[in-house]
């Protein structure tokens, strides 16, 4: 996965994620939302015929005492822990 950090300060960070859609975007950002510290998290998807990016951008704010790169940390961890939940309840109803 390839990551470009568009703009970061402590409690705001624009990533543009190479290759993702709004699968992925929609379930990073979920995790976002409920993730302590979290004000806002969106991403924007431009289509490629308006001249804008093709790769999401995903745009993340927090709280004061929050930084928003812990905060992005903790979010990706949700959906691991998410992942694995799964992947354990479809092996133990095999």
């Amino acid at each position: 996965m390839d990551l470009r950090v568009i703009d970061k300060s402590d409690t705001e960070l624009s990533i543009e994620i190479a290759g993702e859609d709004h699968t992925f975007m929609n379930v990073i950002k979920g995790a976002l939302l409920k993730t302590d510290g979290v004000t806002a998290a969106t991403y924007d998807v431009n289509p490629e015929q308006s001249g804008g990016q093709t790769d999401p951008v995903l745009t993340i704010k927090t709280e004061e005492t929050v930084d928003a790169l812990d905060a992005l940390e903790a979010g990706t961890d949700r959906v691991i822990e998410k992942a694995d939940a799964l992947t354990d309840a479809f092996e133990a109803a095999a």
